[in-house]
Formats: C-alpha cells, structure tokens, sequence
C-alpha cells in the first residue's frame, strides 16, 4: 500500500496569499499517481485551498497528516506547498486560517507524528520557506532526529525563502521533472536520493538549497519510469565483457555496413551500440563505434559501465 497526502495552499485568510501551490499539488499529484507505464502508484489524498470556501485549517491538515501516517504502508508521502513560519522555537506548516505563523502546524509535530508511524518509509516533501529547519528540533539544539525509515526533502534551508517563477514553485518544478524521469536510472527506477541529486545540481550556489535529511537502510523507488535501455539487453554486459576492466576486440564484421558483415557479430554490436549511447562503453583509440569496428580497434567499460556490469554480476538487478 503507498499512501501520499498532497497539499496545496494559496488562500490565506489574514496573511500574503500564494498563486503557484495548488497548480503545484496537483502537478504532484498527477505525475504521482502513476508509474509511466500508466499502472497505478500512489493511492493520493489531494487537498488545496483557492478560496475563502475551500479553506485548510490548521486542525484539518494535522488530521489529515495523522491519517496519513497511522497505518503500516509500504510508503506514506506527505507533500506540501504553501507558506511557511520559522522562529526560535522552530518552523511552522502554515494553514488558511493563521493569523501570523506560530500558530501554524508545527513541523516538530509533524516529525513527530510520521517519527512514530508504522509505515516502511515515510517521505516528507515541504516546497515552503525555511522547510530545512525540518527533522531537526529545537529541543536537540538543530541535531536531526529522523527514525529510520524517514526521508525529508525540502525546497530551502532553514534561512532561506522558497522561491515561484512563473506560477510554480521552483522547488516543485524541478520536482516534477524529476519524478517524470529526470532522475530515473538505467533500469526506470526513481528514489528519493536521485531526486534529490536531480534538484541539487539544477540549482546553482546563489539559489536556493534543497535539504535532504534521511536515516534508510536502502532507498525505495517512488516511480519507475521507461528505461533508457531495456533490461534483457543492459543484462548482456556481463557476456560481452567477462570482466568490467577487459577491452571488447572489434573488426568490420561486427559493422552490417561492411563488406563482410556476421550476423552474430552485428547483433553483439547492435547492444554494444545502445551501451554507447547511455555511456556504459565507449570506444578505444576513435569517436565512434562505427570506426572503431571498421579500423578493427576495441571498446571498453567506462565507470558507470563497470557499476551496472558488477549490478548485473551480483544479480543487483
């Protein structure tokens, strides 16, 4: 069972209304709900906020994030877009109904909440300002205090203001791609720490910092998407490279647009090519495999190709 509560909060009754959050969640939501083959993923709760008759409240988003948390799931994801508060005494999920922040849904709450939750994993996902200051209370002098199975990914540090360009949070577009693909690996899968890396390296030293705080003994998959190369071929590279430090002897018979081409030479060739393409081989002593056939040259593993094939050998995927 994956559970995911998706928030979204533009309307605030007394304080600076927002204009990207529920454009937000429901961008969350859509590319959450399903794996890219279209099979079901998350089982989503979406909530948001536009207008004075849609408000969220503060009582309501804390019921609805122990709703969320009380049962064994697999994963239970808690998504929120909208304001947030941070003050001496820690941060703050704001609601439609505060007045002027620490009267908000405090996040030492809400890690306490998912902290005592029986689910396997529990994602924490804050696109609001000064999120970072989650997982770490005040009463442990700012150390993280996560039990395991949590994960929390925030769009800014604690000092920072999470920024919108063009009726998105920055944080959440750069989330989306992401789980679209953006931080798939070779075999479609999509976790936490590839989205997190996904996030960290579109976003320069002058920009905001995503924060990720985590205490998992292995990454779960969030979404798994088409793969770059399909598995049945990335599993022939531990037969055409019996070790990942050998070089691959090519000649013109591996190339079918030679005078002598062999039929299960150009087939070997054919997924040496697509390993070329996603930068697990690359040729030796020429720019391109069709050269390094024809001039009877070789090609070999590059480092990610030697990660995959030890994946392979060890029956990793």
């Amino acid at each position: 069972m994956r559970k995911a509560l998706v928030v979204g909060i533009d309307y605030y009754e007394k304080i600076s209304k927002l204009h990207g959050c529920v454009n937000d969640a429901y961008s969350v939501k859509s590319v959450l709900e399903r794996h890219g083959d279209g099979s079901l993923n998350f089982g989503i709760n979406l909530m948001t906020s536009t207008g004075e008759d849609s408000q969220i409240t503060r009582k309501e988003l804390k019921n609805q994030v122990q709703e969320l948390f009380k049962d064994d799931s697999d994963i239970a994801l808690f998504y929120f877009a909208g304001h947030g508060y941070i003050e001496s005494t820690g941060g703050h999920l704001i609601s439609s109904d505060c007045e002027d922040g620490d009267d908000g849904f405090p996040l030492d709450e809400l890690l306490t909440i998912a902290n005592n939750s029986p689910a396997k994993s529990k994602i924490i996902i804050l696109d609001s300002c000064h999120s970072g200051i989650a997982g770490t209370p005040s009463a442990t002098g700012n150390n993280a205090l996560l039990a395991e199975g949590i994960t929390i990914l925030t769009a800014s540090s604690a000092t920072q203001y999470a920024q919108e360009k063009d009726g998105s949070g920055v944080f959440t577009r750069l989330l989306v791609d992401a789980l679209s693909g953006g931080a798939s690996n070779l075999v479609g899968d999509i976790t936490p720490g590839s989205i997190y890396a996904h996030i960290d390296q579109s976003l320069g030293p002058w920009e905001q910092r995503p924060i990720f705080k985590t205490n998992v003994r292995n990454f779960t998959t969030l979404r798994k998407v088409q793969p770059p190369i399909q598995l049945s071929d990335l599993k022939q590279i531990t037969e055409l490279f019996s070790d990942p430090s050998i070089e691959f002897q090519l000649d013109p018979s591996f190339e079918p647009d030679s005078d002598a081409p062999l039929d299960e030479n150009t087939d070997k060739f054919s997924i040496l090519q697509k390993f070329n393409r996603i930068n697990l081989v690359v040729p030796v002593g020429e720019d391109h495999m069709y050269y390094a056939a024809m001039n009877s040259k070789s090609c070999k593993l590059t480092v990610l190709g030697a990660h995959y094939w030890n994946l392979v050998d060890s029956d990793r995927i």
